[in-house]
């Protein structure tokens, strides 16, 4: 079996933090003795990404996903632990390791404002030594991929906030990166600009077997690219595995929703309870909170006592689970 691309053994990120007295005489205590504060980002962290994945790197404001891609990149040193991608240890800075790993954060611009798209990408190809009809392949490729080919002329001031996140997807994908970093890249994306962003990724991630390790607020960037999921929270990992495995781990019910006859009036809550928690009921519709392992008995129990028309099953959404997950 070949060695991980991405191996994290105890990677850790500490900070220490000035902490400043409130009021004037807080302050000029300041300027004689200052009291700091260890903070942790990231407490030892233990993961490994093979060949071709594509995993869902999960969590909420604060819980370290940045700072992990920061250090994978080799932007931030670790106070402690080690970490190799694709043979490289990140933080040392080779440039060998440089010319096969892209990190692109959502909220960053590594286009020229003031330039049309083209020149940022002409000048980015330039600092990578590809050659021009490489260059040009690749260009050509890709934004036809991303829909934005007749927008290459154009100001990178005067693109919208989607075409500019496909510009600079392009400026990552340039070089044609065996790892890929992506924090974030369908932030405040219009639904039609993430659907095409998120097939995007699934296609290259396919065709190119490139390694991808995305982090995202929006869970259907996670349900519709990736099978594995780490979630991470306060700087620790405490779930690593297929993303069903969050349903069948955290949750332990279903959704059922019947739509009946006039009939469903008269069956008063207590009588529902027995099935499943009512979470919400009008004149034509019971939605039910049911135990897993009763959803099949209950089902049969409802049609048997209710005039329904129709019933659905469905799972908890994801987006919900991982909600529920952060609050604890």
């Amino acid at each position: 079996m070949s060695a991980p691309v991405i191996q994290v053994e105890g990677l850790t990120k500490t900070y220490r933090t000035y902490q400043k007295q409130p009021g004037l005489r807080g302050a000029v205590r300041g300027l004689f003795k200052r009291d700091y504060e260890q903070v942790t980002a990231v407490g030892d962290v233990r993961f490994s990404v093979a060949e071709g994945e594509l995993v869902g790197f999960l969590g909420p404001n604060g819980a370290g996903k940045t700072t992990t891609l920061k250090m994978l990149a080799g932007l931030l040193y670790p106070t402690r632990g080690t970490a190799t991608v694709l043979g490289h240890v990140p933080w040392e800075r080779d440039d060998a390791y440089r010319r096969q790993f892209a990190l692109l954060l959502g909220q960053k611009n590594q286009l020229w404002w003031d330039l049309p798209a083209r020149d940022s990408l002409e000048l980015n190809a330039t600092i990578y030594g590809i050659p021009r009809a490489s260059f040009e392949r690749t260009v050509a490729e890709l934004t036809e991929l991303l829909a934005v080919k007749d927008k290459l002329n154009v100001m990178v001031r005067e693109l919208s906030l989607g075409e500019r996140m496909k510009m600079e997807l392009i400026a990552a994908l340039l070089h044609q990166p065996k790892v890929l970093f992506l924090d974030e890249p369908t932030i405040g994306l219009d639904v039609v600009s993430q659907k095409t962003v998120r097939e995007f990724l699934r296609h290259h991630n396919a065709t190119r077997k490139t390694t991808i390790l995305l982090t995202s607020h929006y869970m259907a960037d996670i349900q519709e690219l990736c099978r594995r999921v780490i979630i991470i929270d306060k700087g620790k990992i405490f779930f690593d595995g297929q993303l069903a495995e969050v349903l069948d781990r955290f949750v332990d019910f279903k959704i059922v929703t019947i739509q009946c006859g006039g009939a469903v009036a008269a069956t008063s809550s207590e009588n529902l309870s027995k099935y499943g928690e009512v979470v919400e009921r009008n004149a034509g519709q019971i939605r039910l909170k049911v135990k897993r392992d009763r959803v099949i008995p209950a089902c049969k129990a409802l049609l048997d006592e209710l005039p329904v028309t129709d019933i659905d099953i469905q799972e908890v959404p994801i987006e919900d689970i991982i909600r529920q997950i952060f609050a604890r």
